[in-house]
């Protein structure tokens, strides 16, 4: 039991210090390979029959301590500072992702057990990321072996999808959509490189200075924690709602994050080092866990509602968002970045933006990839409980 703990913990460090060495790790992505190999040690029957509850307690603290630590380090001026082009391709952005979850419920909701909650985690995860599915699942409560099932065939498709975006896209779509233009209002005040330290290194993460601070940060994200578990459970015992045990997860997730969002407008915790990297482990630690508590056994032919769900969600909405660019007139790179930062999270950004050939949109697809973390979650679990 210690030995399975002990794992849970440290894989993903040394999957880190891989991916700061090996090129081929980082470009497979830490958070597939922490997947992997959960499913492997889940599936590999050496698991001891009580580390359940272990599981369960893990996964119930590990995400609510990565979203503060996550937004910790978001600038909301910067939405104000945003170009109107590129924040009109976010608003119709998010428009065609939730039409496109919700024609997929409305087609499959017979089809797929408790529909509402994958509605609202593919809202979540294509306005943001990992980090929002991740937080969805816990607050709504999902079934592990649905919730790996949904996320391996994300991982299937966002592979299509990003070989189509940095081969044939940009091409594709400049036979009926304009193409960039420089207008002069885009970000300039972050470098790909300075996001590359800031978001992604995690060179110098024990050194006495940025590990007091960060010891900081953990601590005021353990206190959100804290005071959040107690408004829901007053919450949940003054209204007794039906269902108290999502309806006090749910409120837990939606108080983290308002809280992680308040908390990032003071200057000195918006500026502790290596915060969003400190809420990546634990992300990549939940990642780890929930998968060795799924059952490999489900991923059969029975689960085929699940991928045409994604289909739908995620090449749907990716052609849904280009048809309303064309109307709004956006170029072809804004819209190709703004999708790309929604439905593949911000890693992905200076990829896409390298196979376009324009360094300019790399900032304004940073940004927004970093405001779907905060909002994914209360998008997400909105249109959970709309649907429900």
């Amino acid at each position: 039991m210690i030995i399975i703990l002990i794992i849970y913990f440290l894989f993903p460090v040394l999957v880190l210090y891989l991916a700061s060495i090996y090129p081929w790790v980082k470009k497979i992505g830490p958070v597939v390979l922490c997947y992997g190999a959960g499913l492997i040690l889940g599936n590999s029957g050496i698991l001891p029959a009580k580390i359940y509850h272990y599981q369960e307690w893990i996964t119930n603290i590990t995400i609510p301590m990565a979203i503060p630590l996550l937004l910790f380090s978001l600038n909301i001026r910067s939405v104000f500072k945003m170009a109107g082009k590129t924040f009109l391709s976010l608003i119709l952005g998010l428009a065609s992702t939730i039409i496109m979850v919700l024609t997929g419920y409305f087609l499959l909701s017979d089809k797929i057990p408790e529909s509402w909650k994958m509605a609202g985690m593919l809202t979540g995860v294509y306005t943001g990321g990992t980090p929002n599915l991740a937080a969805i699942k816990i607050a709504l409560n999902v079934n592990p072996d649905i919730y790996i099932l949904a996320h391996s065939y994300d991982v299937v498709i966002g592979a299509i999808m990003l070989l189509f975006l940095v081969s044939v896209a940009q091409r594709f779509f400049l036979l009926f959509m304009k193409p960039f233009q420089p207008d002069g209002k885009e970000f300039n005040s972050l470098s790909e490189e300075s996001f590359t330290m800031e978001f992604e290194s995690y060179k110098g993460i024990f050194h006495w200075k940025s590990f007091r601070k960060l010891l900081t940060g953990c601590i005021l994200s353990l206190s959100i924690l804290g005071v959040s578990y107690g408004l829901a459970v007053l919450l949940t015992s003054v209204f007794k709602p039906h269902n108290a045990e999502i309806f006090e997860m749910t409120t837990v997730i939606l108080l983290i994050t308002t809280l992680g969002i308040a908390a990032s407008l003071f200057t000195w915790i918006n500026r502790i080092e290596k915060s969003f990297q400190a809420g990546m482990y634990f992300i990549l630690v939940f990642c780890v866990v929930v998968a060795s508590m799924a059952d490999i056994r489900s991923f059969s032919f029975e689960s085929w509602p699940i991928l045409v769900y994604i289909i739908i969600a995620v090449p749907g909405s990716f052609l849904l968002h280009s048809l309303l660019s064309r109307i709004f007139n956006i170029d072809v790179d804004n819209f190709l970045i703004v999708s790309t930062s929604l439905s593949m999270s911000p890693p992905f950004v200076p990829v896409v933006a390298g196979a376009l050939k324009n360094k300019d949109i790399i900032i304004p697809g940073l940004v927004v990839g970093i405001i779907g973390y905060a909002i994914g979650n209360y998008l997400g679990i909105l249109v959970a409980f709309i649907l429900k």
